[in-house]
């Protein structure tokens, strides 16, 4: 007879200390020493199911398993794919992104998620359900991936040829301690309390609450930051004008930066190599932006060297990954909701590499459209390069040089935006 109080007491006991198949047959073992009425017993005593008592008086009888196992060789339950042959072919072509444009294609423009997944097996006849997808979709070797930038369109047949020479040009210049800057404008941000894209950690239940549209503010409006990246000295300074992006604004963003931050940095400096984008207000068919830099150098006697990057080709200017992707990184979750806010958090970005960021608000209206006469930019003293001269070309000062200082006026007094944190910085 068993002794129902003594087992459950071992029950306790072993419970946490032996794996399935221990448990059973030690469960099997009190059954048969307790003769008639011993699994029912058990059972009483330890709540092992009774076809469980029954299977360890089997395996008692049978001959030992190799050490270290659990079950039998070919024991347990069978694989989905072993009982389905066809399942993972189907799956490998549900779940393919090639194959989104197959009439046949059950998910056709439909996100593939487990359910969806799922669903569309169910269709075509197999029966699983959606804990078992996960390791299945391993199994035919797709897992969550991210958008990846990699497709730069059209490209230029001499791409990797101005690579070269634009680093060889600015490799120089750095080797002889000239300035030279990385400039861009980054995208228009909305100014005051709007949902910005990334988190930041706060206290459960209590997220920033911000407008629920994204109409531009009538007062506030948008903001337009652009960047100058010193690339020698890891530093960075960026005007956030409040009007059009235009050529006259960058060229002012590049004024700004030489008078607060790069004459002190370079005081001897003769010449400034600038490389840019083809495109936007900076581009190298812009013709307001070639007589503007005229004016820059003929006020700081600087010559210029300007090197755009080929068409297509933006993201490797080092503006973009060296100084806007961590002031993005910096302001993730923040609502932008003053000129004050925006230039505090651009000049709160550092980097572990020991970046620096300066900001200044410019206050400028800037008209658009204005037009460049050809006499105008015939003025401009302008030399092209050898290689490539619609992408790379010097302007030199027309004027003999004057002391760096001695700037227009206009632009040195819109410098009364200079927000204070950054200025003491500097």
């Amino acid at each position: 007879m068993v002794d129902e109080a003594a087992v459950g007491e071992k029950y306790r006991l072993l419970v946490g200390h032996l794996d399935e198949r221990a448990l059973r047959l030690w469960a099997a073992a009190e059954a048969r020493v307790g003769g008639h009425g011993g699994v029912v017993a058990v059972f009483r005593a330890t709540g092992i199911a009774e076809s469980r008592i029954r299977r360890g008086v089997g395996d008692l009888n049978a001959e030992p398993l190799a050490r270290g196992r659990v079950r039998r060789l070919g024991a347990g339950r069978k694989r989905l794919t072993a009982e389905d042959p066809t399942l993972l072919r189907d799956l490998d072509r549900l779940a393919d992104a090639e194959s989104r444009g197959d009439p046949e294609q059950p998910l056709r423009w439909v996100s593939r998620s487990h359910s969806h997944l799922v669903g569309a097996l169910r269709g075509l006849g197999h029966r699983l359900s959606v804990r078992s997808l996960p390791l299945l979709l391993c199994q035919v070797g797709f897992s969550l991936q991210a958008n990846v930038k990699t497709r730069e369109g059209k490209q230029h047949p001499d791409r990797d040829a101005q690579f070269r020479y634009l680093n060889e040009r600015v490799s120089g210049a750095l080797g002889a301690s000239e300035p030279v800057i990385s400039v861009d404008a980054k995208k228009k941000e909305l100014v005051g309390s709007y949902k910005d894209g990334g988190r930041e950690l706060a206290r459960k239940g209590e997220p920033v609450k911000v407008s629920g549209h994204d109409f531009p503010d009538k007062e506030l409006g948008k903001v337009t930051p652009y960047g100058v990246l010193d690339v020698g000295a890891n530093e960075g300074f960026v005007s956030v004008g409040i009007s059009a992006d235009t050529a006259h604004f960058a060229v002012n963003s590049v004024r700004a930066w030489w008078e607060q931050l790069g004459h002190q940095r370079y005081p001897d400096a003769k010449r400034l190599t600038i490389t840019a984008d083809c495109g936007g207000s900076n581009g190298n068919r812009r013709r307001l932006w070639k007589t503007e830099l005229q004016q820059f150098a003929d006020d700081t006697g600087l010559q210029i060297d300007v090197l755009h990057f080929p068409p297509a080709t933006s993201k490797w200017n080092k503006v973009e990954h060296r100084l806007f992707s961590f002031i993005s990184i910096n302001w993730r979750g923040k609502p932008l909701i003053s000129h004050q806010v925006i230039i505090d958090l651009i000049a709160a970005t550092t980097t572990s590499t020991g970046l620096k960021v300066y900001a200044r608000l410019d206050p400028n209206i800037y008209q658009k459209g204005i037009e460049v006469t050809d006499k105008q930019l015939a003025a401009v003293h302008l030399e092209g390069h050898a290689f490539h001269p619609e992408w790379n070309y010097t302007i030199a000062p027309r004027a003999p040089s004057q002391p760096a200082a001695a700037t227009r006026p206009a632009a040195h007094d819109q410098l009364a935006g200079v927000s204070e944190a950054p200025a003491a910085r500097a």
